[in-house]
């Protein structure tokens, strides 16, 4: 019966998202009896630990996203530059690619048929109204 009354406390729904502050995501729920005050103090203690680790790696990567815009600015690189660069390089990869080479092969060869059957119907028409003279 220990184990309905468990289980009939979990919620799924109310399991921490990524990146979700897990002292805000704490449920009404107290902690599992079976855990003595000592184990209590103990996780209480790695989750303050852990929260000012992740303090600390957050205050570190904003200081070195303002050191890489710092950079860019010294260089002349601007947002725009950087979009023209990568809409090359995507362009460039597009145009190597098999399947661009094996598509734009199939539109030139379908041209190519086009252009031959367009100018047979042409001579066609050309004839009849020679003959309609």
């Amino acid at each position: 019966m220990e184990d309905a009354v468990k289980g009939s406390q979990y919620h799924p729904d109310s399991d921490p998202e990524v990146g979700e502050d897990a002292a805000t995501s704490v449920g009404p729920f107290p902690p599992p009896p079976a855990m003595t005050e000592e184990e209590q103090q103990e996780l209480q203690e790695a989750l303050v630990k852990v929260e000012d680790e992740i303090l600390t790696l957050s205050q570190v990567l904003a200081a070195k996203e303002r050191h890489l815009a710092d950079m860019k600015r010294k260089l002349g690189i601007t947002p725009l530059n950087e979009l023209k660069q990568n809409f090359t390089k995507t362009w460039q990869e597009v145009t190597t690619s098999t399947a661009y080479k094996k598509t734009s092969e199939t539109l030139s060869q379908a041209g190519l048929k086009a252009t031959a059957a367009f100018s047979t119907v042409g001579s066609v028409i050309t004839r009849k109204l020679e003959d309609v003279r």
